[in-house]
């Protein structure tokens, strides 16, 4: 049975700017959405919800211990394909080779740098939960700086709570015909304060409380734009808060990008009332997460070896030596390939030019200063993790 209170809605006055169309012009009022306060509420799951939550759980503990010695390079890659399904799903998405160029800051796209910064919003806030024991408003503005610091439209807004009214889809010009008007934004501070209290608490099973953060998030939407990707990365956030993760990020949006009309619809009844749905699909998109990742750190695990068979390096030449470091760095430079093997920076390209001979590196920029490679297998298993999981493009 719910028992959690549905939106409200308020009627408020709305006047249209620069050069609308006629209609929405003509709008002169509209019906906000109002979150419940929810800081002090009971949540009682379903019992398939609750096996669903025990599940996942247990899944996701399991997923981070497997990082072990290889704990940068797994982490790094859990990382890299919660940021790219993240984005992906607000149709954020770039080729591989311009992704792995913004990756090591050469020259991209704005979508490919975009991308990188959601991967440092996402390690932000759940560093920073980690590291205070808290989910807290100062680490979330951090992060959405980090995220919009660079976007053409909203880089005013950057790190900022919003200040105008917001609503999603709809007219560009007013909330005409919009599927969600978020409450206005003198009522936000106070949602916020709430929704932090919320996220706080101790007395709630993990994933349903990272659960109802993010679907309470996404009905708050208090950015000007950025607010999926900040609001995926709060169930990272709480999970790392909680201590059910210690070292890696559960790829739960490359689960929710298999089937993002199911995702933004459960969001969108969670507004209803209706949270054990929300909650539910968020523990089975965890275990689905989880057990694609498995697979791709067992992938993963067997590439040096396989690199090792095509290039056939001398043991202790500089070909070991980078082979040994393409799993936590699967893209870099010349100097950084350098450092690598111990070696000046003007003798590692022949050992780089065998290794692309062999096919363990692609050069992914050929520009005279800005020469870049990248172990391809590491980039491309986020695309067969995402495939695993159902997503076809």
């Amino acid at each position: 049975m719910e028992n959690w209170p549905a939106h409200t809605s308020e009627e408020r006055a709305w006047k249209s700017s620069g050069r609308a169309p006629r209609e929405d012009r003509e709008l002169s009022k509209i019906d906000v959405s109002i979150p419940p306060h929810i800081a002090e509420l009971s949540y009682y799951p379903s019992h398939d919800t609750m096996v669903l939550l025990e599940t996942a759980a247990i899944k996701i503990a399991a997923l981070d211990a497997t990082a072990g010695a290889q704990m940068a390079a797994i982490s790094g890659f859990l990382l890299r394909s919660e940021s790219v399904s993240s984005s992906k799903i607000e149709h954020v998405e770039a080729n591989r080779e311009d992704y792995a160029k913004a990756m090591i800051g050469i020259k991209s796209s704005a979508n490919a740098r975009s991308m990188v910064a959601a991967t440092d919003a996402i390690q932000a806030m759940i560093t920073a939960a980690g590291k205070t024991g808290a989910v807290g408003q100062d680490a979330m503005l951090v992060a959405h700086g980090i995220l919009m610091k660079d976007d053409p439209t909203h880089a005013h807004y950057a790190g900022r709570i919003r200040d105008v009214q917001n609503w999603i889809k709809g007219s560009d010009y007013s909330p005409r015909g919009a599927i969600h008007i978020p409450p206005p934004p003198d009522l936000v501070p106070a949602l916020l304060d709430d929704l932090f209290a919320f996220a706080n608490r101790t007395n709630i099973p993990v994933l349903a409380q990272a659960a109802i953060t993010h679907a309470q998030f996404e009905s708050i939407h208090p950015f000007t734009d950025g607010n999926g990707r900040i609001g995926r990365a709060l169930i990272g956030a709480v999970s790392r808060r909680r201590g059910l993760t210690s070292t890696t990020v559960t790829p739960i949006a490359s689960a929710m990008v298999a089937d993002v009309k199911q995702y933004f619809s459960l969001v969108n009844n969670y507004r209803a009332g209706e949270v054990d749905a929300f909650v539910g699909y968020l523990a089975e998109s965890a275990i689905r997460a989880t057990d694609a990742a498995k697979v791709s750190i067992a992938a993963l695990q067997e590439l040096p070896d396989m690199w090792t068979d095509m290039a056939r390096p001398r043991r202790n030449s500089a070909d070991e030596k980078i082979i040994a470091r393409l799993l936590e760095r699967p893209v870099f430079e010349a100097h950084t390939a350098a450092h690598f093997a111990g070696v000046k920076e003007n003798s590692i390209y022949a050992a780089l030019d065998r290794l692309v001979d062999s096919g363990v590196l692609s050069l992914v920029s050929s520009a005279k200063r800005n020469r870049a490679w990248a172990a391809t297998e590491v980039l491309d298993e986020v695309d067969r993790l995402n495939k695993r999981l159902g997503f076809v493009e």
